[in-house]
């Protein structure tokens, strides 16, 4: 079965959490026991209905102070698709989070209060979700049932986000009117809104299409692990162990490995449940080839003519993240690139990215948390990489901190630096 990665964001009190309770209540995904606490609750915190925000606000601290934070990950299905959301927080303080949530997204939904319009907050998450390069942005025009359930209303909302959208990198914009609360248009079309004709929300996740928006195009398999059984039985078995991360791949094409340019050719692909024809992104597989070849953790196998590129000098978008230190020119730190790891340097540091504004600001001599920029990375070897707008596990990577281990930054790649 399919399976649809989305991610929420919102400004406080937007109604993320109550959609994503609606959702998981509509859909029978939660169990009796929980609805029976989460009524409890509703009736301690003086509630008049079951207040569905509770199922997601599973911290009690949260709770009490009625505000969500980090990145809540959630699983649900029905009998069309499986479903993964990365509920994230609407503050600029956790711009990483939202990140951290959002770079795997196939699509994103982004909640406006239908009395407040288009908020700051709405525009950062937008431009964050075309950054990210997420295929899919629903725009969920929520509370319509504190507006009257008005058209005019809602058609203002979706001209004033729209004028907005036209300066982002949006291939597939969807409005829909919706009430999280009374689940107007979440799961069942409403009869509120009698001039709206568009799929409900649930509707639309199933139907939404995904599997163009992989890269089917370059082959692109990073090595994860080499296996060699040790017993008499297998002792001549060698493979290569990872997940496919573009393309399509299958027995006998001609392949090349990278960093030592040395060609093959692919003698079987195999999986958990046994051999396949044809492997494609995001599948874990192992790849054997017909000759041996010394290949080892953090090589790339890549078409002869369609390679990735191989360089030391990168340009990238990088998303701070850390509260300890800042991201400086001259900074040393680790990257962590596909399967492949290397000390790196921060060569240069173009301009940081307003991204209230979306303009640059070019004087920036340093990037602080959840601040966005363009760097200019020099890696000690190699690193096979494509541009992230082509491939986004072949484009994107994290900066770890050498002392602590620490995750400092998030990365998408432009391009090779000259």
């Amino acid at each position: 079965m399919e399976m649809l990665r989305f991610a929420t964001a919102g400004s406080v009190d937007d109604g993320k959490s109550t959609l994503i309770g609606r959702l998981l209540y509509d859909t029978k995904t939660i169990f009796q026991d929980q609805l029976e606490a989460v009524e409890r609750a509703s009736v301690q915190m003086g509630t008049e209905y079951t207040n569905l925000a509770l199922l997601t606000d599973g911290l009690r601290a949260e709770r009490e102070q009625g505000i969500t934070i980090d990145v809540a990950y959630r699983y649900f299905s029905t009998p069309k698709r499986k479903f993964i959301i990365a509920d994230t927080p609407g503050h600029t303080q956790y711009t990483r989070n939202m990140v951290t949530g959002a770079s795997t997204a196939d699509l994103a939904i982004v909640l406006i209060d239908a009395r407040k319009g288009v908020l700051e907050q709405s525009r950062r998450h937008a431009f964050l979700a075309s950054l990210l390069r997420i295929p899919h942005l629903v725009l969920a025009v929520n509370k319509m049932d504190l507006v009257d359930y008005d058209e005019g209303r809602f058609e203002e909302v979706k001209e004033e986000f729209r004028a907005f959208a036209m300066k982002l990198d949006i291939a597939d914009l969807t409005f829909i009117p919706v009430s999280a609360l009374h689940g107007d248009n979440v799961v069942t079309r409403s009869d509120n809104t009698p001039w709206y004709d568009g799929s409900p929300l649930l509707h639309h996740l199933e139907e939404v299409h995904i599997a163009s928006d992989r890269n089917l195009i370059d082959p692109r398999f990073p090595v994860q692990y080499v296996i060699r059984p040790q017993s008499d039985e297998h002792h001549d078995y060698r493979g290569y162990a990872g997940s496919i991360a573009g393309g399509v791949m299958r027995p006998g094409d001609n392949v090349v490995v990278l960093p030592s340019g040395f060609g093959s050719t692919i003698k079987s692909i195999d999986t958990f449940d046994g051999p396949v024809e044809e492997a494609f992104a995001p599948m874990a597989v192992t790849v054997r080839l017909s000759d041996e070849i010394d290949i080892s953790r953090g090589d790339m196998l890549c078409r002869p003519n369609n390679q990735s590129t191989s360089s030391q000098d990168i340009d990238a978008m990088v998303c701070w993240m850390s509260e300890r230190s800042d991201l400086v020119a001259g900074s040393r730190l680790m990257i962590k690139h596909t399967t492949r790891s290397a000390k790196v340097i921060v060569k240069h540091l173009a301009y940081q990215l307003d991204i209230n504004s979306l303009s640059r600001v070019e004087d920036a001599t340093e990037l602080k948390l959840n601040e966005i920029g363009r760097v200019t990375l020099r890696s000690q070897i190699p690193l096979f990489f494509d541009e992230y707008r082509r491939n986004r596990v072949t484009g994107s990577f994290v900066l770890i901190d050498e002392a602590s281990g620490h995750t400092v930054g998030a990365g998408m790649i432009l391009g090779e630096s000259d």
